[in-house]
């Protein structure tokens, strides 16, 4: 039993949170009543937590020796020696089975789905020692989700939802670097000593400030108001809110574990159950 619950925490299941980006496509163009289009995008979806999960565990196993001489990072199942390097390879290998299985039949997907493991294994193995670099990769892998649920489903994605998806993970990206700037210099990233706290803080600044744009701008577009009514104009201010409360996290040294925090701050969670209800109502 031990060892299965060390196992699952070793797939990080909380970090599927991510993923959710996969129904964005979905939600904004009002499809999910689309029986066959769902499950497309919920096979998507389950796809990309088999290959996430897989890189996780990929780069626990590459990292557990350095990992073990972590203060925090001894306690990941891998550095503990609660999940020995063959049971964690042999999981990967399994979840790299399912992924695959999931999305046979399915180019695209497939095709977004190893660019997504070659990516973020580039960044866990170089590219994260290089400044910009490494929180791009990061965002690239929203874009990736966002490109899952859109193209590889075949949803035309607006350019607005694209562009704010972009700047919405860059921003993340950078709020993660930010957070990760208040440990000790010790246990920082080394990526760290590139990013002065007044450039990270532009940088976050500069993504955020896109994002409320490219928001709003979709928000007014004459396809959003044709499709949606007035609806997304009204959900402006719970963004600009939820963004604002983000970045107040942050810079109190929340943010490093963007899925896990996101939902420890209950006005975020209120903030995301009002646009909800803005988003979803009159609707059913």
């Amino acid at each position: 039993m031990r060892l299965l619950l060390s196992l699952a925490t070793l797939m990080r299941p909380h970090q599927w949170l991510k993923n959710a980006f996969v129904f964005a496509g979905l939600v904004f163009s009002q499809n999910w009543q689309d029986g066959p289009l769902f499950l497309k995008v919920l096979t998507a979806f389950a796809a990309f937590c088999c290959f996430s999960s897989l890189v996780y565990i990929v780069n626990d196993w590459h990292d557990r020796d350095a990992d073990a001489r972590h203060p925090v990072k001894r306690h990941r199942p891998l550095a503990s020696g609660a999940v020995s390097p063959t049971a964690a390879l042999v999981l990967a290998a399994l979840l790299l089975a399912a992924g695959v299985w999931l999305a046979a039949g399915n180019p695209t997907l497939l095709l977004l789905l190893a660019i997504y493991v070659a990516l973020n294994l580039a960044y866990s193995w170089r590219l994260k020692q290089i400044p910009v670099v490494d929180v791009s990769i990061i965002a690239s892998g929203f874009m990736l989700r966002l490109l899952a649920g859109t193209l590889a489903v075949g949803i035309l994605p607006s350019r607005w939802l694209l562009l704010t998806g972009l700047f919405i993970a860059l921003f993340l990206g950078f709020s993660k670097r930010k957070a990760e700037s208040f440990h000790d210099e010790a246990n920082q990233r080394a990526v760290l000593e590139h990013y002065p706290p007044a450039l990270l803080d532009m940088f976050m600044s500069v993504t955020m400030t896109a994002t409320l744009i490219t928001y709003s701008l979709f928000a007014t577009s004459t396809e959003a108001l044709q499709q949606h009514g007035q609806r997304l104009v009204y959900t402006v201010p719970i963004v600009i809110f939820a963004l604002l409360r983000y970045a107040y996290q942050v810079h109190r040294g929340r943010g490093e574990d963007v899925s896990r925090d996101l939902l420890r701050d209950p006005w975020i969670l209120l903030a995301m159950a009002a646009w909800l209800l803005v988003f979803l109502g009159r609707r059913f």
